[in-house]
């Protein structure tokens, strides 16, 4: 019980940081095998582990296919055959059948500039339940105290900042640093990553020669369809939160395929639909009596 308390803990903490991790669990052996029954193990990303189903070849196919799971995020029933002829290599003599549990986060949020608009798309992240990183070169703005529940928090430069984060295509990057060369400079450096969505900070006369300005680095924004600049749904607000929700809210859109339309539009298009259909039925009952 010991060692389940203490990979449940390691692995709420996990969660909690937006690390992604695989919860693996022996559900049943037969003959001679490593590990009996319920034994458990924590797998991460990078391969990492937590806990043991027996070590040896076992384990590194029991990891192997744990990463796999969580680059798919999904998991399932593995059947590893230990007997000479089986899928292992291994001459146990025996068959464990392995459970795999994924815990992946949908997505996550790289805040480049830890001002107040970053501060406010934070709070916003967090309150939709995506972790997120923040990144800046200023200590006194880039803080627990100000981002008390960030995965992390990279003092240095935002664009250079990037490599640092392991941007892939789950991540959602937010561009808001205090000026324009240093927007510039994370737009190029976040081009070049896999990144889901880039969403860069700015009216459109600068956005305009911020694009002119990359462009002539072979990098055509206007071309990647991950690059939404201005940022955010036009929503009307200009106040910090109001452009946090509205930057929270593209994201949210972007990543379920929606169309942002309001719900009351398409629930009175269900209501007209139904009305139409009942009145359709009504008349042909009437016709028929």
């Amino acid at each position: 019980m010991k060692e389940s308390r203490n990979l449940i803990k390691i692995l709420g903490e996990a969660v909690d940081g937006g690390k992604n991790a695989a919860f693996v669990i022996v559900i049943s052996v037969d003959g001679s095998t490593p590990r009996e029954a319920g034994a458990k193990m924590l797998v991460f990303e990078n391969g990492s582990i937590e806990g043991t189903v027996g070590g040896g070849t076992l384990e590194a196919l029991a990891i192997k296919q744990a990463v796999i799971c969580i680059k798919k995020g999904v998991g399932g029933k593995f059947i590893f055959d230990l007997k000479p002829k089986g899928n292992t290599g291994m001459i146990c003599m025996g068959r464990v059948e392995i459970f795999i549990d994924i815990y992946k986060s949908p997505l996550k949020i790289l805040i480049l500039g830890a001002g107040h608009v970053g501060m406010k798309i934070a709070a916003a992240a967090d309150m939709a339940g995506y972790p997120y990183l923040v990144a800046d070169d200023r200590p006194e703005f880039a803080s627990k105290e100000r981002f008390p529940h960030a995965s992390a928090i990279i003092l240095e430069r935002p664009h250079e900042a990037v490599a640092r984060a392991g941007v892939d295509e789950d991540t959602y990057v937010v561009i808001v640093t205090r000026g324009h060369a240093l927007d510039r400079e994370c737009l190029e450096a976040v081009m070049r990553t896999k990144a889901a969505y880039i969403g860069m900070i700015g009216s459109a006369d600068k956005v305009r020669e911020v694009f002119r300005v990359v462009g002539q680095k072979k990098l055509y924004p206007l071309k990647d369809t991950r690059v939404y600049s201005p940022i955010g749904l036009n929503l009307g607000g200009k106040t910090p939160g109001e452009i946090a929700v509205s930057v929270i809210a593209q994201i949210i859109m972007l990543y379920y395929n929606k169309d942002g339309k309001h719900m009351r539009v398409a629930d009175s298009a269900a209501a007209r639909q139904q009305d139409s259909a009942a009145d359709v039925a009504s008349l042909q009952s009437t016709r028929h009596k």
